[in-house]
């Protein structure tokens, strides 16, 4: 007689995931500098800032004692000297990205005008550290750094005046109103220069007391644009603005400044030369730019992941409790225990949620780890540059490409030269290219929508100043996320170049493969699905930069945003869901190796599996619909004119055929191409349409629409989890 063994219950998610499991996905497992630097911010952010949201000082636009009470604290707990250079008076060795994307990460998790006020201290800096001579370096940072024990002085603060007056706020960095001239320059001494800028919407200008700022050149003894740097003590006027009226991020602090000052050439950032009496800067206000924005866009868009991720405890709290109190709702019934979790939309609409916070952060966690990576292969770039003597921008850029056509060579042959600074240097450039637009457009387009989605779930409540997790404050920050470092417009447009790379999309094509093995031994990641909404992309694109619309004008051109930009938002969905699934397979890798993680692994993995297949559905919902659109739309629809008439089977031919072609008759009446007795042609907007050239189009959207096989029920798998996870009795920081 056969025996049936009972089966053993589906291990699920325990509770929500804690620090260790952060600590794997995102890589810094081995850092112990991080996880203070980690716990520093938090201990911040859940106590002072906390705390302030809660007694309503969001609600004032003007900079006051309670709010400096933020930055004191910033101060104390290390988190002002984590930008620093340890010969700085800084205390992490090496590239910061990593560590400033966490701090930023935790400040976001409870208020986002508290990250913004401390990343725009750092921005303040970063034209200094990345481009300033050495005794700017070390002056400027230094000054900014928390007084060590025995010293009595305040640390400096710093903002970062880029941004214009209207019209052109925020419309063209090329455009400058802040103009400078040489009030006066005596002979053996050192120029004294008259600046004047106006700023606008300028962060941490109500404390500032230097400022970095982008000007022009107003005098023909000044050859061009730079970026320099005004003390508040200055000769002139300083005036730092009224406070901007802002209906977000009123933790920091945000003005309009009038500045008209006296200060040396030697502020010039990078420094200057004197050539036949002119004054030449040795950088101008764009390479400045350009070398700092390549890396703080990231952070930005981490802010906006934080407030998804940090919306899901609330939620839950939120709907469990829903009906507690109520008289139809008794202890130990669903109704009390569980609330609105006893219904599949609340809690198949927080997956949505959930997922997206998780591969938002996936995406640029890789990314700041990735500008970690290039940091350094950077400066060896460039002294390599320097001993070869290959100088100016034309001289090495030819260089780096032909370096770019190695370095395809070497993926093609399947192996990177791991001792190559250079080729490691262009295959990590060619990635942080498209990953850093790519995450600032995502993460703070697509998550401000979803954050809408998080807040909707609480009704009503979700707009109170008293809602669980701040967050109708978070979703109304994120609109002002998505315009920080440039709106999407800016991010699409970068994203329309350098996706384009030869380099990048051999890379692609290798991370194709990669999807297609991982497929192969995790089919519930849904990686496999990921492979052919990539494979579907690359051919949309590949087909794009040849084709023409139905006037003959070509179709990929910079000027034709209809066509570039929704590919562009194509691909962030495929690069973040591609990060996710890396992100689980690490857990899966190096959990077992921590003990705390260790044992509740399997239920944790296989909810973090089901949701990563759930964003992959999702995103290749929208790969394929915004391919079909761009490979289709562009081609003008057939007419009933005569050339449509003679696609169309007449109904007497076609019952004629049907002796010889058994079943035409039905196959053709189904799509409507028969003209029927007395008809002059079928009732619909014209022939069917038939394209020469789209088998290998068609047959992918067909296979990818099959590859959704299973992803909805790993969604029903993973939101029945949400009903059985263990959450803290409250949050750990007021409401």
């Amino acid at each position: 007689m056969q025996t049936i063994t009972p089966t053993q219950p589906t291990e699920t998610l325990r509770t929500l995931p804690g620090d260790e499991v952060r600590q794997i996905m995102w890589r810094f497992t081995d850092r112990y500098d991080l996880q203070m630097a980690v716990q520093a911010a938090r201990s911040v952010a859940r106590s002072v800032v906390a705390r302030l949201v809660a007694d309503g000082v969001r609600n004032t636009h003007d900079w006051n004692a309670r709010k400096e009470e933020m930055l004191t604290a910033m101060d104390a707990a290390g988190i002002t000297a984590a930008f620093m250079d340890v010969e700085d008076g800084g205390y992490i060795p090496g590239p910061k990205n990593l560590v400033l994307s966490l701090i930023a990460f935790e400040l976001s998790w409870v208020d986002g005008g508290a990250a913004t006020g401390s990343l725009a201290g750092n921005l303040s800096l970063s034209p200094i550290h990345e481009c300033g001579t050495d005794e700017q370096r070390h002056f400027y940072m230094n000054m900014a750094c928390p007084p060590k024990p025995g010293e009595d002085r305040k640390p400096w603060r710093g903002a970062f005046a880029l941004t214009e007056p209207l019209p052109y706020v925020g419309v063209e960095t090329g455009i400058l109103s802040g103009k400078m001239r040489i009030a006066e320059w005596k002979d053996g001494q050192e120029p004294i220069l008259q600046v004047d800028k106006r700023g606008r919407f300028i962060t941490n200008m109500g404390f500032a007391n230097f400022v970095t700022a982008a000007v022009d050149t107003d005098d023909p003894r000044i050859k061009s644009s730079c970026m320099i740097i005004l003390h508040n003590d200055d000769p002139g006027a300083w005036d730092p603005g009224v406070a901007t009226k802002k209906l977000v991020h009123q933790l920091s602090s945000t003005c309009d400044p009038v500045l008209s000052l006296k200060v040396p050439a030697n502020r010039i950032i990078g420094g200057y030369t004197i050539k036949d009496g002119v004054i030449v800067p040795n950088l101008s206000h764009g390479d400045v730019i350009e070398a700092v924005f390549s890396h703080t866009r990231v952070t930005v868009g981490l802010m906006t992941a934080a407030k998804l991720l940090s919306a899901i405890e609330p939620v839950i709290r939120y709907h469990r409790g829903r009906f507690r109190g109520g008289a139809a709702a008794t202890a130990g019934t669903p109704r009390y225990d569980l609330g609105l979790q006893t219904k599949e939309d609340a809690l198949q609409r927080l997956i949505d949620v959930w997922a997206t916070g998780e591969a938002a952060a996936s995406l640029g966690f890789a990314a700041s780890r990735l500008f970690d990576e290039l940091d350094p292969l950077t400066k060896q770039k460039d002294a390599i540059f320097a001993e070869r003597k290959v100088t100016g921008a034309r001289a090495q850029f030819k260089a780096l490409q032909k370096i770019e056509k190695d370095a395809i060579e070497f993926l093609r042959a399947g192996k990177l030269p791991e001792d190559d600074p250079m080729i490691q240097y262009v295959v990590r450039s060619s990635q942080a290219n498209v990953l850093c637009p790519a995450c600032k457009l995502w993460n703070t387009g697509h998550g401000a929508n979803v954050m809408r989605e998080a807040v909707s779930l609480v009704g009503g409540y979700g707009i109170t100043e008293d809602c669980p997790g701040f967050l109708g404050h978070k979703w109304m920050d994120a609109q002002l996320e998505a315009t920080y470092e440039g709106p999407e417009a800016v991010q699409r447009r970068q994203l329309s170049v350098t996706m384009t790379n030869e380099l990048f999309l051999a890379q692609f094509k290798d991370w194709i493969a990669d999807m297609r093995r991982i497929g192969a031994e995790r089919p519930g990641t849904g990686a496999c699905a990921l492979g052919t909404a990539m494979t579907l992309w690359l051919w949309t694109l590949e087909h794009l930069q040849e084709a023409t619309d139905a006037d003959g004008k070509k179709l990929y051109h910079g000027s034709r945003q209809g066509v570039t930009f929704p590919l562009t938002d194509a691909l962030c969905w495929l690069l973040a869901a591609r990060q996710f699934i890396l992100d689980v397979l690490e857990l899966e890798a190096q959990g077992p190796q921590n003990p705390t993680v260790a044992e509740a692994l399997p239920g944790l993995l296989r909810f973090y599996t089901d949701l990563a297949h759930t964003q992959v559905a999702r995103a290749a919902g929208e790969v394929g619909r915004i391919c079909a659109e761009l490979a289709y739309g562009y081609n003008r629809h057939p007419a009933w004119d005569a050339a449509g008439m003679a696609a169309c089977y007449q109904a007497c031919e076609l019952d004629e055929m049907e002796n010889v072609i058994a079943g035409i008759s039905g196959s053709a009446r189904a799509y409507g191409e028969v003209t029927e007795k007395g008809q002059e042609h079928p009732a619909k907007a014209g022939p069917c349409v038939h394209f020469d050239g789209m088998d290998e189009f068609v047959r992918l959207r067909t296979k990818l629409d099959g590859c959704l096989t299973g992803s909805r029920l790993a969604k029903d798998r993973a939101a029945e989890a949400l009903t059985q996870v263990m959450i803290p009795e409250a949050l750990d920081y007021p409401v």
